[in-house]
């Protein structure tokens, strides 16, 4: 029997109880241009939050998000990755939970098929995520996790073309300057941006169709050359 230097065992401490809650972040078309957008799923309670889950005793992180996704609003097939852990002792009013926040930036079609009246997208307008019913925030401390959600976003989106490729694999530059522009925040410059992208893509030699207008030059990222 393990005891530490005070004769105490494991077990003879309090303890915690973890959660995951998952920021499940994509970008939405809206009559204003592209919106950022997180999907939120309504408790019994009353008030909107995040896909969350405590962690099973014999579970890892990575599966308790992966179940809380698909228990909770139906969503498999991705792959969220730890964002931080939220640990205020009043940060949920049934006790002392900490929860280790997870993160993903997915295209909005796959999650199309799984909003109901209980599984929304919340846009982001103002830097603020627009909820359903007027509610004025998520549970818990579910704002600050998607603030923080939304930052690490903006980082992944500062320097690289599309990380997530909400785009698909071929795009406009003018499609790539809108969609960075949303998701970080404001209209981006054309001549900078087209500088700051131009060396991570290669044109395809095909234009875009069905738009109005000259029909636009479209590129691929480099990272999918073969060599």
């Amino acid at each position: 029997m393990w005891l530490d230097g005070r004769g105490m065992q494991l077990s003879d401490y309090p303890r915690p109880s973890v959660t995951v809650d998952v920021a499940l972040l994509t970008v939405i078309e809206t009559g204003t241009g592209p919106l950022p957008a997180v999907l939120v799923a309504h408790r019994p309670g009353g008030a909107w939050a995040l896909p969350g889950t405590f962690l099973r005793i014999d579970e890892r992180l990575d599966a308790a998000a992966l179940r809380a996704l698909r228990d909770k609003v139906g969503v498999t097939g991705e792959h969220p990755r730890q964002l931080r852990v939220f640990d205020d002792p009043g940060r949920d009013p049934r006790g002392r939970v900490v929860t280790v926040a997870h993160v993903d930036l997915v295209h909005p079609a796959r999650l199309a098929g799984r909003l109901t009246e209980s599984v929304r997208l919340a846009p982001l307008v103002a830097e603020r995520f627009v909820l359903p019913d007027g509610q004025e925030r998520l549970a818990f401390d579910h704002d600050l996790i998607t603030a923080e959600a939304m930052r690490w976003a903006r980082r992944a989106y500062a320097e690289r073309p599309d990380p997530a490729r909400l785009l698909g694999e071929t795009f406009s530059l003018n499609d790539l300057r809108r969609l960075h522009g949303a998701i970080r925040g404001g209209p981006l410059q054309k001549d900078t941006f087209r500088r700051r992208m131009e060396p991570f893509l290669v044109p395809t030699g095909e234009r875009s169709s069905g738009s109005v207008g000259r029909p636009a030059q479209l590129y691929r990222r480099r990272d999918n050359l073969d060599n």
